[in-house]
């Protein structure tokens, strides 16, 4: 297998949230604007979870009990930062010869607003399928605008 290293995908948005709060929806309330479309097991998505510290689970749960892990959490810096590693091939099937992270970034922008910033680095063997298919409408940038919505209601 080789490995191939493409230009990170970056998104980013600003939301109408404070800092923590922008923090707490993306991270702990992350099941709230995850789409459930948006899974990889068979079993359709009951939800979606990022455990709240560095070495937890970013998995999803199916509405049969069963767990599909996606990656881990190897940075939980809340307000300011979380990083994931990220499992997943550009066919969207669990792949643990995936190297890639996805760093998000929150910036405060005044007392009630705050600058989300999205970084996905990512090495795999389909590498340019994969950064493809999150750079596309329903990835990454799609996603940032569900959360969005989210983090201002």
């Amino acid at each position: 297998m080789t490995v191939i290293r493409v230009a990170p995908v970056r998104k980013s948005i600003t939301v109408n949230a404070a800092q923590a709060h922008a923090f707490d929806v993306f991270a702990r309330r992350f099941d709230a604007w995850w789409p459930r479309e948006h899974h990889i097991a068979k079993p359709a998505m009951k939800e979606a979870v990022i455990e709240p510290r560095a070495g937890g689970r970013w998995y999803e749960k199916g509405e049969d009990g069963s767990e599909c892990d996606w990656g881990r959490v190897l940075a939980w810096e809340p307000p300011y930062r979380l990083v994931l590693s990220w499992t997943i091939n550009g066919k969207f099937q669990i792949d643990d010869t995936v190297q890639s992270e996805v760093e998000v970034r929150f910036v405060a922008d005044g007392e009630r607003k705050t600058r989300v910033e999205l970084e996905h680095r990512i090495a795999a063997e389909d590498a340019q399928a994969l950064r493809d298919a999150v750079d596309s409408p329903g990835g990454w940038g799609g996603l940032l605008e569900l959360y969005a919505k989210e983090a201002a209601a």
